[in-house]
């Protein structure tokens, strides 16, 4: 073998290991994570408060302020994970990954300016929103809050499931509440049940109007109608997303029979932005 053939096998052979090596690196990282998220669970119990039987919630921001280094550790932690390992993950992994990384990195954002505000939306401008900067390290890139809710959870064809808009939470009043303990892959299923139960139970969000004859609802379902036309659970439409749960949106009967049956006419609510604050 000459020497020029023996280098060149050399550093074929040296290319291959460090691609394996490469792999092997990620797949540890995608099972050494903790997909409890344990650090961010803890933070949640010992922060967020239910309120009107569960139907919302409120947040300690001056609790979370106090705990920010454990906070911190939990960004890092999410942030440490780049986008191989990720696509390592299965389905539900990377969904509860996203939605607790959404909800964790919006609590930080809060912090940032945090008692100074009384609306998240007092964190952008006439011209500028808080969900567009990338001030976010995940999966190895820089990203917004709008790239994880609307580039990743809501791309067409990845998770197609409008529960998403029930598990995310905006710190906001007039959001889905923010759930009291982090999402994980082995009860996803069951948590987005239960957040999609909770928020639709809430009647200051969404009852049927008897006086306007009309399903009053939250100005999600306006924002994000087209999510709920996808197909999941055989569900292609919002009137048919809403007899799932006409039982808890109306009282009357005939009310009831009137969502189930998909004849009740959808009108949209104001959507509060106050801060989710509980003091």
């Amino acid at each position: 073998m000459t020497l020029h053939r023996r280098a060149w096998l050399q550093a074929s052979l040296a290319a291959a290991a460090s691609v394996a090596l490469a792999a092997f690196a990620r797949q540890v990282r995608a099972e050494t994570f903790d997909h409890r998220h344990a650090a961010w669970s803890a933070l949640l119990t010992k922060h967020v408060l239910p309120q009107r039987g569960g139907q919302a919630s409120g947040v300690r921001y001056a609790g979370m302020a106090a705990d920010r280094a454990l906070l911190k550790g939990v960004l890092d932690g999410l942030s440490a994970v780049d986008n191989p390992s990720f696509q390592a993950f299965s389905r539900a992994q990377q969904m509860a990954f996203l939605v607790n990384a959404y909800n964790a990195f919006t609590v930080e954002l809060v912090l940032g300016k945090y008692p100074n505000l009384a609306s998240i939306k007092d964190l952008g401008g006439v011209f500028s929103s808080p969900w567009k900067p990338k001030w976010i390290t995940l999966l190895g890139a820089q990203v917004s809050l709008d790239d994880i809710e609307h580039g990743m959870l809501r791309q067409r064809g990845r998770y197609d499931d409008p529960r998403v808009h029930f598990a995310v939470n905006c710190a906001s009043v007039g959001c889905p509440p923010l759930r009291e303990e982090a999402f994980v892959a082995d009860r996803l299923d069951a948590q987005l049940d239960e957040q999609a139960q909770r928020f639709m139970s809430d009647r200051s969000r969404n009852r049927f109007d008897t006086g306007r004859g009309r399903l009053e609802v939250s100005k999600i379902f306006d924002w994000y109608g087209e999510d709920f036309r996808l197909g999941h659970r055989g569900i292609r439409s919002l009137p048919g997303f809403m007899a799932r749960y006409a039982q808890v949106l109306a009282d009357a009967p005939t009310d009831r029979e009137r969502i189930r049956s998909e004849r009740a006419e959808i009108g949209f609510g104001d959507y509060d932005w106050k801060l989710n604050d509980t003091r």
